[in-house]
């Protein structure tokens, strides 16, 4: 949920939260009371990650590679006889995707407030992310949804990193998240979010960076196919879900044009950011606190970029 307008409310919730004794909660160790239909698992062991590095912006942080080390993502071919390449169709193309936020954010606090550059302007390192009203956070349903694109993925041959998987205290920046993609040279990269819009505000958007020619923030060569791979999403996303695009910006078309985030302004590689749904809508948190639900969220974000890398 990268939306500065509502950088107070998600305040307001951490700190709501934070005094109901919910910390655990926002550590991703509790399960949200909307999912208990078929949902509060936590997400499943990972396969595959990528270890965020360190981008020097901020103190206090561990010292780590810039680059993200860690694993990629390989599913092994089961019998004797290796996959063939119409079963691995992604083989040779690298997807990094990135789970908005991180659980453990909210007890640092004074680490992701402090500011880095995003080549316009200077924003915070991060957020705590939204939550729904039974506590079931973005940052918990971003790193699940984020898995199963992973095991996706992996299966049709690409290799995957994660700029982060709950390996980490804290963050990684969005400055970092961005510098993680271009480290990677990665053929498309996917941020994992989930709105805190009002009451009433329904349905998913895929936002895509503006042109931005500014300090460090150059986005002139990944404007048009960060639009194809967002136009891609769209439509492979509303198959699978089953769900509308947002019905309270976009026009309807599911897509939003944003110029100050730092994880698209940074970016030298075709990156969009996906807003599966808004959790402070009832009806809509039932659907992301579905265990089903996300497998077919997971589902359409796949098909979506498989479709943009095959052309």
């Amino acid at each position: 949920m990268p939306y500065d307008h509502r950088k107070t409310t998600r305040r307001t919730l951490a700190l709501a939260l934070a005094a109901a004794g919910c910390c655990a909660v926002l550590a991703g160790c509790a399960t949200s009371q909307a999912s208990q239909q078929d949902s509060g698992k936590q997400p499943s062991p990972s396969l595959a990650s990528g270890t965020a590095g360190n981008s020097g912006d901020s103190g206090g942080q561990p010292t780590r590679s810039p680059v993200a080390t860690g694993t990629t993502g390989t599913t092994a071919a089961t019998g004797s006889k290796p996959p063939s390449q119409s079963n691995r169709p992604l083989a040779g193309r690298s997807v990094v995707i990135d789970p908005g936020h991180n659980s453990g954010n909210f007890r640092h606090t004074s680490e992701i407030n402090q500011k880095v550059n995003i080549g316009t302007t200077h924003k915070e390192c991060d957020t705590t992310g939204t939550s729904t009203n039974a506590g079931y956070t973005e940052a918990s349903f971003t790193l699940d949804v984020s898995h199963r694109l992973r095991d996706l993925l992996t299966a049709r041959g690409a290799e995957v990193v994660l700029t982060h998987d709950a390996d980490r205290p804290w963050g990684p920046c969005i400055d970092e998240r961005a510098k993680i993609g271009n480290a990677a040279r990665a053929d498309a990269v996917v941020s994992v979010h989930a709105d805190g819009s009002a009451v009433g505000n329904r349905g998913f958007h895929v936002i895509l960076p503006a042109r931005v020619r500014e300090g460090s923030a150059d986005t002139a060569k990944i404007v048009a196919p960060s639009r194809e791979l967002g136009e891609r999403i769209v439509d492979r996303f509303a198959r699978a879900t089953g769900t509308a695009p947002a019905n309270y910006l976009g026009s309807g078309t599911g897509l939003d044009v944003r110029d100050d985030l730092g994880g698209l302004n940074l970016s030298t590689v075709p990156k969009v950011f996906v807003e599966c749904g808004n959790m402070r809508d009832p009806k809509d948190a039932q659907l992301l606190t579905s265990e089903t639900w996300r497998q077919k969220a997971a589902q359409g974000i796949a098909d979506g970029i498989a479709t943009y890398l095959k052309g």
